[in-house]
């Protein structure tokens, strides 16, 4: 049975400033949690409805009736836990670094942080109006990958402003991704919000501007969906990596 005290905190951690006051946040799912549980992060609790066998007084088995009261899933799926948020790494600039210029969307956070994982990008640096990754939403987009890749809030103008390493940019108009000659496995490539694009505050700190060409007969597609233009983009900056 769950206590009304676990209820509001579970609840309460659906906020940012909540998660941010208490050090916590929530995973939902057997997938994502068991993927979380073989990193260094640290249980708090799992409510589960199959026991996980894990070893440790932090497991409490509940019913689904009581899953559905505290998950945040409208189908939930199972268990939910509670993790320790971790500190974050400094920023190893000796590799190529995704900046986020203010994505608001969780699902395309999460996306992009389970795509740094399979292209083998380590850190992502969020300008501070990005979305928190520690958002339920975003863990269950990212699907066990938060764990495998850093990721930094800081004022992106600020940092682009210090950085001694080519800065790429994503935009509509700019340099064939395809032919442009400078990319290297070195860098900050910066993906912009998913209405405005990158800020002109940052656009005058990019270096290249790069854009994925459209092939269409009649070229009519406004823009592509900023998870979907990072996975482009670093498929094609890995794929340099290859042919050196």
């Amino acid at each position: 049975m769950l206590s009304k005290n676990q209820i509001k905190l579970i609840n309460k951690l659906k906020l940012k400033k909540h998660r941010a006051e208490s050090k916590l946040f929530v995973a939902e799912g057997v997938k994502t949690i068991k993927e979380l549980l073989q990193s260094d992060l640290k249980l708090q609790h799992l409510y589960t409805t199959e026991l996980f066998n894990i070893e440790t007084d932090l497991e409490t088995l509940i019913s689904e009736a009581d899953l559905k009261r505290i998950s945040f899933l409208t189908t939930p799926n199972k268990a939910l836990a509670i993790f320790e948020i971790p500190n974050s790494n400094p920023i190893d600039l000796s590799q190529l670094c995704i900046a986020l210029d203010d994505v608001r969307d969780p699902g395309n956070l999460g996306t992009i942080i389970r795509l740094c994982d399979w292209f083998g990008i380590q850190n992502v640096i969020c300008n501070v109006g990005t979305v928190d990754c520690f958002n339920p939403k975003v863990i269950q987009a990212t699907m066990g990958s938060i764990t495998r890749v850093n990721i930094n809030y800081l004022d992106l103008e600020l940092f682009l402003k210090d950085v001694n390493v080519p800065v790429f940019g994503a935009f509509m108009e700019g340099e064939n991704v395809y032919t442009h000659r400078k990319l290297l496995d070195l860098g900050v490539l910066v993906m912009g919000n998913e209405a405005n694009g990158i800020s002109s505050a940052i656009e005058s700190l990019i270096t290249e501007k790069i854009t994925i060409p459209r092939f269409g007969a009649l070229k009519a597609t406004e823009s592509l969906n900023v998870a979907t233009a990072t996975s482009i983009l670093l498929s094609e900056f890995k794929r340099r990596t290859i042919e050196k």
